[in-house]
This record gives C-alpha cells, sequence and structure tokens, in this order.
C-alpha cells in the first residue's frame, strides 16, 4: 500500500514515514501543499496523510482540488 504524507514539519513527517513504513506502508513525503498536489496527481497512491496547515497551499485546498480531479 502506497502512502502520501504532506507535512512541512520534517521531524514529524519522518515519524511518520517511519512508523508506516514499519507496518509495511510505501510512504512518500511532501514538505508543502503544492508538490504535494503534484505528486498525488500523477502518482498512484491509497491514502494519503495531509496536514492541515502546509506552505504554499493548505491541506484542505488540496484535498478538495483531489476531489474536483475525480
Amino acid at each position: 500500500m502506497r502512502v502520501l504524507v504532506v507535512e512541512d514539519e520534517k521531524k514529524t513527517a519522518a515519524f511518520i514515514a517511519k512508523a508506516l513504513q514499519a507496518e509495511g506502508f510505501v510512504v512518500e513525503i511532501s514538505h508543502n501543499g503544492n508538490d504535494g498536489l503534484l505528486l498525488a496527481t500523477t502518482n498512484a497512491f491509497d491514502a494519503l496523510i495531509l496536514d492541515i496547515m502546509l506552505p504554499g497551499r493548505d491541506g484542505l485546498s488540496v484535498l478538495r482540488q483531489l476531489r474536483e480531479k475525480k
């Protein structure tokens, strides 16, 4: 299962990724909303973990954009 973690705090993103990887997930990390949206629209992920307060584009905006593309 592939998971995209969009979190601007690098230590928090690494902590989440490490925990998910320990459970067998494949994890990709983005540190801002614009890059997170690009990754989510150009790659197949089974789940997204979005921070709400992100630089560039907030997590709710990323989610709205993804829902509109479906």
